[in-house]
């Protein structure tokens, strides 16, 4: 394994600008960015005409290890990340068992450490009644609530129990914010419609704004740091106003490219929670974006079985895999002169890094680590459902053809994915979080190092 790369005549994406650049990579760190050509090294990669970005941090996945291992596991997951250019992932809570204790996520831990080709973290869930559970918990990336969607105690929409949280513990906080009780009101007025366009009506608008209301409202008055998951709804964004410094939010890629429309072509494929919307929401989301009210892109990564999705509504599962397509995804935008990317790298690497205080990561810069991907901005490839490396083995993005494409990434410095295959020697590591330093906000720099 080489302990020194150069990369020469790259173009680099840094946090303001692309300039070509040579960088220098020794024991898995960031250590010059304006490197001599003639730098000696045990490997020299020439990067002429192609972009050098930061590894892609996805902040919300769901990878089913353990209990759901015919849907996902680690060791598949990862593979789809190294692949798609994602260096680090946080994975939610509910799994089987749910991670709501702080053995319990060390338990994940170990399994990512055996299986896991790229960096990890988990976040540890909230329910009715794990309050000390959660001020115990360190090192994490933070604590996640299901304000809605889910079953059994970790579904947590009791208002004591949300005032609980906010008010007795001190990590970050993110939440699946849908209004439980909209959506079983909804349910039950259309429960002998069998079509899963309908999902859209029951999961509608007013689920998503009463809970994201009601979430930012207890981020500030409790001064506590919280992120708005998966934004659907153009409707949220003015309650995102004036948040600062408490809250941050994200996107999917579903929820920007998909609408209502593409259930007729679709079917199951698209069926979400919190579900696709208009293609007016699809507008009003990419404007909060550029508009820098949405900090985050993240693909709520939740595979299903092709088999499972295929059931007829309501049978059919909400989720759909997408951690080896959301680079691609978004460098095709940048292909189409719809954004820079500078701007994807600001939502997909520096920003989800400031949110969770992973210290060292998400921008190309003296001492970072090295979790670096290759872009090759004129490669166009097709998205098909049998080259997916995710278990699932399908894409609600077939026969899609992108023009811009990761083409290989290192973890740490090590080459974990090229035009080869897959490094199966490499294995992430669990990062360091420090919420110390105050969140995204309060680090305009960058989460340093």
């Amino acid at each position: 394994m080489p302990q020194s790369i150069l990369f020469k005549h790259a173009s680099v994406v840094f946090p303001t600008e692309v300039a070509t650049a040579n960088v220098l990579v020794e024991d898995g760190k960031i250590i010059d960015v304006d490197a001599a050509e003639t730098t000696q090294c045990d490997q020299t990669i020439d990067a002429r005409g192609k972009f050098l970005m930061p590894g892609v941090i996805d902040d919300q996945v769901h990878f089913r290890d353990p209990g759901l291992t015919h849907k996902e596991d680690l060791a598949t997951a990862s593979h789809a990340c190294a692949a798609g250019g994602v260096t680090t992932f946080l994975e939610m809570p509910n799994t089987k068992p749910p991670a709501i204790t702080v053995e319990g996520v060390r338990q994940k831990e170990a399994l990512a450490a055996d299986k896991s080709l790229v960096n990890y973290g988990f976040y540890i869930g909230a329910t009715v009644d794990n309050v000390a559970e959660l001020q115990r918990a360190e090192d994490v990336p933070g604590i996640k609530i299901f304000i809605g969607s889910s079953t059994g105690n970790m579904l947590v929409d009791e208002q004591e129990a949300l005032e609980r949280i906010f008010s007795e513990t001190t990590l970050p906080i993110c939440a699946h914010c849908e209004d439980e009780s909209t959506v079983r009101a909804n349910a039950a007025r259309l429960k002998d419609v069998c079509d899963v366009a309908v999902h859209s009506q029951i999961r509608d608008v007013a689920a998503a704004v009463t809970a994201t209301r009601r979430s930012i409202d207890l981020s500030l008055r409790h001064q506590h740091r919280f992120h708005v998951l998966h934004v659907s709804t153009g409707e949220e964004l003015q309650y995102l106003a004036g948040t600062q410094p408490y809250v941050t939010a994200e996107v999917c890629p579903h929820h920007l490219f998909f609408n209502v429309d593409d259930y007729q072509r679709l079917g199951s494929l698209v069926q979400m929670n919190p579900s696709i919307k208009t293609a007016e929401d699809n507008r009003r989301l990419w404007q909060g974006l550029m508009d820098g009210q949405i900090q985050v892109i993240a693909t709520d990564h939740a595979p299903h079985t092709l088999e499972e999705k295929q059931q007829p509504y309501p049978a059919s599962p909400s989720g759909l895999p997408a951690v080896e397509n959301s680079l691609a995804l978004m460098l095709n935008q940048v292909a189409e002169d719809r954004c820079s990317i500078v701007q994807v790298a600001q939502w997909m690497c520096d920003a989800p890094a400031r949110v969770w205080g992973i210290v060292g990561k998400g921008r190309i810069a003296v001492g970072y680590d090295a979790d670096l991907v290759l872009v090759d901005m004129q490669q166009q490839r097709t998205i098909r459902d049998e080259q997916q490396h995710t278990k699932s083995r399908w894409s609600p993005w077939h026969g899609t053809t992108l023009t811009g494409w990761p083409v290989a990434t290192w973890v740490g410095g090590r080459c974990v994915f090229d035009e080869h295959g897959f490094d199966e020697r490499v294995r992430g590591s669990k990062p360091r979080f420090d919420h110390h330093r105050g969140g995204y906000w309060a680090t305009p720099d960058g989460i340093g190092v």
